[in-house]
């Protein structure tokens, strides 16, 4: 795989830019035929979750491609799904940079990105000139609030976005858990919880009937999260009907990368430091959800191995994102390879 030599000249780099130069050469790739160069062949491994057919259970979680400028050629390395975003009402800058950190060292990144975006309109015009959600590929889009918007206000901005994004989707995810925009997490709290799932829940039977379709509705949670705090959170996806829950996002723990080279930059870590919490937080979580609602394992999936562990401790499918940038398409394979006798629950 050619995969490696490229790494080591965007490790070169600084970690923001060899990102931008890192996905305009997959489009490049992609665009002229050569997509083959990187990607490995793709893993034919169908599984039905959130009444989706997904072509295996492997996906890109959202972050990498905040824009969806890069749909087609993300999509050509082998992922079952693709997610966009995560996106918000109003385009925004984000944080000040520099806001991405690689610590090698650990297999780990710290972001404070800030949801940067170009705001949602900008997505919905890159989704449509995309050519995999026009040929049935599914398509996730995550949205959020905009850093300026009031906390009493916030579930207004999920609810225009909701609204914008519905008809492009296979299914949309709610964040509420980025580290990185300041009392986001609050909205993770009970009464906060329960009126954001409500009133989304309600605008997505509205839009249901709207455009005769109905799009999932997933929840992506924190892994920073006590046992009582991931019981409130599964009664409350129950009893507002969730479609689906991710778990999880980047954590604000340093274990692992305490005395490591940008082990100490504010953010979310990622990585393999952040495995055993976020497993643990799926096992947890499956258990008080008994089976009622899918679960997406997400967070240091360095190897095939650490995916099998997130189906193990209840997940139906598994995305990537770190492991991705230390191991490129091959991890897309083998992830896809080793969970391919695992049976999703619906």
């Amino acid at each position: 795989m050619i995969y490696p030599l490229l790494r080591r000249v965007l490790f070169s780099m600084d970690a923001e830019k060899a990102h931008g130069i890192a996905l305009s050469g997959i489009s490049f790739l992609q665009a002229s035929g050569l997509s083959g160069l990187v990607a490995d062949r793709f893993v034919d491994d169908p599984v039905e979750v959130m009444g989706i057919r997904f072509p295996n259970k492997v996906g890109l979680a959202a972050g990498l491609d905040k824009n969806g400028a890069h749909i087609d050629g993300l999509a050509a390395l082998g992922f079952g799904h693709i997610e966009i975003g995560t996106i918000t009402p109003r385009p925004q800058p984000g944080n000040p940079k520099p806001r991405l950190f690689r610590i090698p060292e650990a297999q780990a990144i710290i972001n404070r990105m800030g949801f940067n975006n170009g705001g949602v309109d900008a997505l919905l015009q890159n989704v449509r000139q995309a050519e995999f959600p026009k040929k049935g590929g599914i398509l996730g889009i995550n949205i959020g609030k905009n850093a300026d918007t009031p906390m009493e206000k916030a579930t207004g901005d999920y609810l225009t976005c909701l609204e914008k994004v519905y008809s492009e989707a296979s299914y949309v995810t709610i964040n509420i858990s980025s580290p990185n925009t300041k009392n986001l997490r609050e909205l993770q709290k009970d009464e906060a919880l329960d009126e954001l799932l409500s009133r989304l829940k309600a605008a997505q039977q509205q839009l249901a009937d709207r455009h005769g379709r109905y799009v999932p509705l997933v929840l992506k949670i924190a892994p920073d999260l006590d046992d009582l705090q991931i019981t409130a959170i599964a009664d409350a996806l129950k009893r507002h009907r969730m479609d689906g829950v991710i778990a999880t996002n980047t954590t604000l723990s340093r274990a692992g990368v305490e005395n490591l080279p940008n082990g100490n930059e504010t953010g979310g870590l990622s990585g393999a430091p952040e495995f055993p919490m976020a497993t643990s937080v799926l096992g947890k979580l499956s258990h008080a959800l008994q089976g009622e609602v899918p679960i997406i394992g997400v967070g240091g999936i360095m190897k095939g191995e650490d995916a099998r562990a997130k189906f193990d401790a209840g997940a139906s499918l598994v995305q990537i994102y770190t492991g991705f940038i230390y191991r490129g398409p091959e991890l897309v394979r083998e992830v896809a390879e080793s969970l391919r006798t695992r049976p999703g629950r619906p």
